[in-house]
């Protein structure tokens, strides 16, 4: 038996990296927003690190801070730019996010079995149902209750999957010598309906290397989400801020997928992990109080409701007190307040406190490449992970410094491959074949 190693994935986001001042760095084209050989040049970046997928969230409203200073945290479009992507790398697998609230099945289905055409096989559709009155509001629609969301959800996923299966595998013939271009008894309408969606089909699109798009689920640990992920998905997209807290989500999948009649091992668990690397701590701190140390003061208020002590956010650069130390604890109904108060404890200044990430929206690493390898392999060999997906703070360096640094680490350690082994994203996940529905979990 070969040795169990991680998958890795990278966050393709807008242009510049995960931190909201990234676009302003030193090497950083500022309109690199709207650039899609930016795009290109990161993906080619991570393949040449081996990474098996990019992920790219979506969100269609201006989501962010403060708009006066921070870019959109999104892609322009998802598939546009993995239609770019597709011609510039050969190996790395592509996971782009698509609303089932927000999308027809028919359109859904269509454009991410055409990417996989595309890109020969290498297409992911992280299928999330949309829980922003943002998003809502720009399709002149409310959130819907989440039991019709997730209704709606499965449902979607059943027809998207008849849709790519209703073209048969050995449908296209393409044959000048005999005339015959496709045979028509192998494509057939699906006329599948439910309370939400229903679709007629078929689907005009014969099947890829791969046979069709890998299904991945994103968010935390509900019921709902648990029921779909165990039934359809091969990957989930975590946020998860301790080992503990990951192991358990981990495994609550792995049940709900044998609950679906699916093999636990069929679904991978992929937490987040937020880098700044540099040669040193005080360096890597330097950079994230350079990306982000103008919204330190307001951070600085929630700190203080994380370990229950009253800051003063123009102390900054003073560590808490013993005093203060002594009467500080993690609050309650915040997760990252544990890692809050042990760099505190530390004895770090609250502007370092803060510039470790202790309020971002993943775990971070701050420091040199011994350190973020360190953190995979630890969560990894608890099986609190699968993989990771990571978020350099800025791709512009960022990426080449764990490509160049961390990645060699794992694969001198044994926990990462040394090259891809396989051409699809089926291959660089281990899912198994499908094609159309898994007569398994549709009942």
């Amino acid at each position: 038996m070969s040795k169990r190693q991680m998958i890795i994935g990278m966050h393709l986001g807008n242009g510049y990296g995960a931190l909201a001042e990234a676009w302003r760095m030193p090497g950083v084209d500022p309109r690199a927003y709207t650039s899609f050989d930016a795009k290109v040049r990161q993906a080619q970046a991570a393949e040449r690190g081996k990474f098996q997928f990019l992920f790219l969230p979506d969100g269609p409203h201006a989501a962010g801070g403060d708009i006066r200073y921070e870019p959109s945290g999104f892609n322009l479009d998802v598939m546009m730019t993995l239609a770019a992507v597709a011609r510039g790398t050969e190996r790395i697998g592509m996971v782009a996010t698509g609303s089932t609230t927000f999308n027809e099945a028919f359109n859904l289905a269509r454009h991410f079995k055409a990417l996989d055409i595309m890109n020969h096989g290498r297409t992911g559709w992280n299928a999330v149902t949309s829980a922003s009155p943002e998003v809502a509001a720009n399709y002149g629609q409310r959130i819907p209750s989440s039991a019709d969301r997730y209704g709606r959800a499965h449902e979607m996923i059943q027809i998207v999957q008849a849709l790519w299966g209703s073209w048969g595998k050995d449908a296209w013939v393409a044959d000048p010598e005999t005339g015959e271009y496709a045979k028509d008894e192998e494509i057939a309408p699906i006329n599948l309906g439910g309370e939400f969606v229903a679709s007629r089909g078929p689907l005009y699109i014969p099947p890829s290397e791969q046979g069709q798009p890998v299904i991945f689920h994103a968010g935390g640990p509900s019921p709902n989400a648990l029921s779909l992920a165990g039934r359809y998905a091969s990957g989930f997209i975590a946020a998860a801020f301790t080992i503990e807290e990951a192991r358990a989500q981990r495994r609550a999948f792995r049940e709900a997928t044998e609950r679906a009649g699916r093999d636990p091992d069929e679904i991978k668990f992929f937490p987040g992990l937020m880098t700044t690397i540099a040669k040193d701590k005080r360096a890597a701190l330097d950079r994230r109080i350079t990306l982000t140390g103008r919204m330190f003061p307001q951070r600085a208020m929630y700190l203080q409701q994380m370990l229950g002590v009253r800051i003063d956010p123009a102390r900054l650069d003073d560590p808490l007190s013993p005093e203060q130390l002594s009467r500080a604890h993690a609050a309650g109904g915040d997760p990252r307040a544990v890692r809050a108060l042990e760099v505190a404890r530390d004895g770090w200044s609250l502007r370092d406190v803060l510039a470790h990430g202790v309020i971002d929206y993943q775990p971070v690493v701050v420091g040199p490449v011994t350190e973020v390898a360190d953190h995979m392999q630890e969560w990894f060999e608890a099986e609190a992970a699968d993989g990771f997906w990571v978020i350099p703070d800025v791709y512009e360096g960022g990426l080449d410094a764990f490509v160049d640094g961390v990645v060699p680490i794992l694969q001198e350690r044994g926990l990462f491959h040394l090259d891809y082994e396989g051409t699809t994203l089926r291959d660089h996940l281990g899912a198994r074949p499908q094609y159309g529905v898994d007569a398994r979990v549709t009942g």
